[in-house]
């Protein structure tokens, strides 16, 4: 059963709908790809560029999170919170936390003052290797 995904800005479609209702479903980070086949196996037509569009028109309302692959591939994930947040990620199987980080803030204000920035953003992500897979034993990674 599809579950209702965020509003998506602009013109409401049927496979926009369709897109943020893929999102909606998934707790992991999904490519734009992988969100277009899990598309066209459940029947949906929508073509890929409707789906990068989609998920940039939903990463521009901050309803989405991306990420950046070692490979440089943008990879998305519904927020669970809509206040700003960083993320730790595990290199070795994509797991990732949602983080937040005061004394990142500070600095990211103190250096854009001392510079004479204003109406500033950034996005954090740092990487590593989770607890499970950095488990001793056997594992099918």
């Amino acid at each position: 059963m599809a579950t209702a995904g965020p509003p998506v800005r602009g013109r409401a479609t049927r496979q926009r709908a369709a897109v943020a209702a893929a999102l909606a479903e998934v707790d992991e980070f999904r490519s734009a790809q992988e969100l277009h086949d899990m598309l066209k196996h459940r029947g949906e037509s929508v073509g890929l560029t409707t789906v990068y569009r989609t998920l940039q028109s939903l990463a521009d309302a901050g309803q989405v999170d991306v990420l950046r692959t070692r490979e440089g591939e943008a990879v998305y994930r519904r927020c669970s919170t809509d206040d700003h947040h960083h993320h730790l990620v595990c290199r070795h199987c994509g797991r990732a936390v949602e983080v937040e980080g005061p004394a990142v803030e500070s600095w990211a204000e103190a250096v854009a003052a001392e510079h004479g920035y204003t109406d500033i953003n950034h996005t954090l992500e740092i990487f590593g290797v989770c607890h499970d897979c950095a488990a001793p034993g056997p594992r099918d990674r």
